[in-house]
């Protein structure tokens, strides 16, 4: 569907940056596209067409290798752009990526965003900054993530949704056991093992996908002392 741009938080990222007659263009070669959970939306290997902005909800991004193995490499909420990783480099994706609640996606033209980095350089820069920012986080979290046991992976991924995503003590998990592990590098065994003993210990109390978290001191303490 078509849609406004008034209003968006889209705005305070490139707007400021557009003269009215790129604004107009901008504005006017976007649509909406209103997903319901569990859709993928980009395919690795696709052609790339278009730039994509999560507007509302959640999403994963997630790449499978050639043994048929998916990991999870990051997950976005709203103001990401979940295209900006291959856009300028590549002409097909090297992820795909999939909604984890219903969400909102903005769907650029291409060819326009093409056009206002090449004609207009304070645009280009924000969209450097953009791109530069975004991958220097998937690196930095990935190479954290890494060095944590897995206690200390388990209680991260409890408090980045607790405390980038729903900002309450109690939440229903948007993931599944299997998705921790293929973003954690562990073993779902080991993943309901964790959360089993963290459930035990008094840390949280788990009800089937609901979480709710009872001493988040003792998952940051765990987290932080996890290397």
């Amino acid at each position: 569907m078509q849609c406004s741009c008034n209003n968006c938080h889209i705005r305070t990222i490139f707007y400021e940056t557009l003269m009215s007659n790129e604004l107009d263009g901008f504005c006017g070669a976007r649509t909406e596209l209103l997903l319901s959970k569990g859709v993928t939306f980009i395919r690795q290997g696709d052609e790339i067409k278009s730039f994509k902005y999560l507007k509302e909800g959640l999403i994963k991004l997630h790449k499978t290798d050639d043994t048929g193995k998916t990991q999870i490499i990051s997950f976005g909420k709203p103001m990401d752009f979940v295209s900006i990783h291959n856009i300028f480099a590549e002409k097909t994706y090297s992820y795909s990526v999939t909604t984890l609640e219903k969400s909102i996606i903005c769907v650029f033209d291409l060819s326009i965003i093409n056009n206002l980095v090449k004609t207009n350089g304070d645009f280009a820069n924000r969209i450097i900054q953009t791109t530069t920012r975004t991958a220097n986080k998937i690196i930095s979290d990935s190479l954290d993530l890494l060095g944590r046991s897995m206690y200390g992976k388990i209680a991260r991924v409890i408090l980045f949704f607790q405390e980038e995503i729903y900002f309450t003590y109690g939440f229903d998990l948007p993931v599944s056991r299997k998705e921790i592990a293929q973003y954690t590098g562990l073993s779902i065994e080991t993943v309901i093992r964790v959360i089993s003993e963290f459930r035990k210990d008094g840390l949280i109390k788990v009800y089937g996908k609901r979480i709710e978290i009872i001493d988040k001191k003792g998952l940051q303490a765990i987290y932080e002392h996890s290397k």
